[in-house]
């Protein structure tokens, strides 16, 4: 069952949904949900562990990898056209894997059905202002005066080189070495397509609604308070580490583990993470039913 399978779905809204599949469609459900800059392939070292305990849906979010961007760009949109792709599978009882632009859509498909929400797997995803160090004060006053001056200054990570700090900055030099410059370059390769860079600063604008919810999702989190897995890596470059606390009060249950590793852990951290979720997956499945 630990075949990896990429698929596509033709949405409602008239674009191609391209996602990878592995393990048994009889199982609950991981659904990985990635950030920026890259897509479903961040999942490719961990993909085939998990699907020896559940189905794996891992979709390359619209405007990402072989994904088409769609017609207006949205998280809400993003939310929706994932939500579709799982009620196309018959996905039912499912953990969801946060991880920056994909925080949004998963805690927008996790409120709308928390009934199905075996586990929440946080991977340096912010729902809180905490995760907000000075980095972002260019988006913030972009926010607050959507000014052509200030959203050139919020989107100016928008380049080449800003795709690739996404893997290395403030990364130490000898774990930075272990990433590959492909992902980078695939990634820019892939947002230098038609129309894909106006999608990402769609994002960027539209993340300021997904900070206006932060307020809900707290109150959600601590009222639900759904199983949940924190994988962090400490040398995070956009997200503060205080965010980890601030996920740890909402949900003080949470099993947290801080890893030597940067924003986009899975790339050099893999096999721990794999072996977490693994685990985490097994403690947190539902009991088979019975004869």
């Amino acid at each position: 069952m630990g075949d990896v399978t990429r698929r596509e779905l033709r949405t409602s809204r008239g674009t191609t949904l391209s996602y990878l599949h592995a393990g048994d469609p009889a199982r609950p459900t991981v659904l990985l949900l990635h950030g920026f800059p890259n897509s479903a392939r961040g999942f490719r070292e961990v993909i085939p562990v998990l699907a020896e305990r559940a189905q794996v849906v891992a979709p390359d979010l619209p405007g990402f990898g072989d994904s088409e961007p769609l017609p207006a760009t949205s998280f809400a949109g993003l939310a929706a056209v994932v939500s579709e792709l799982l009620d196309h599978l018959a996905v039912g009882p499912r953990w969801i894997y946060l991880h920056d632009f994909g925080a949004p859509v998963g805690l927008t498909i996790a409120m709308e059905r928390p009934e199905l929400v075996l586990g929440l797997i946080v991977q340096n995803a912010n729902a809180h202002r905490s995760g907000f160090g000075p980095q972002w004060a260019d988006t913030i006053a972009y926010w607050e005066d959507p000014s052509p001056d200030n959203e050139a200054a919020a989107t100016a990570h928008l380049t080449f080189d800003g795709v690739r700090d996404q893997y290395v900055a403030g990364v130490p030099a000898e774990i930075a070495a272990r990433i590959s410059p492909a992902s980078w370059e695939e990634d820019w390769r892939v947002m230098s397509l038609p129309d894909r860079l106006d999608a990402q600063r769609a994002l960027v604008a539209d993340y300021a609604r997904h900070v206006e919810r932060f307020d809900a999702i707290g109150a959600h989190l601590a009222a639900a308070q759904p199983p949940a897995l924190m994988l962090w890596g400490r040398h995070d470059a956009f997200f503060d580490i205080a965010e980890t606390l601030s996920w740890m009060r909402d949900l003080p249950r949470m099993e947290a583990h801080v890893l030597d590793a940067g924003h986009l852990l899975l790339e050099t951290a893999a096999p721990r993470a794999a072996a977490l979720m693994s685990e985490f997956i097994a403690a947190t499945a539902p009991a088979p039913a019975s004869a």
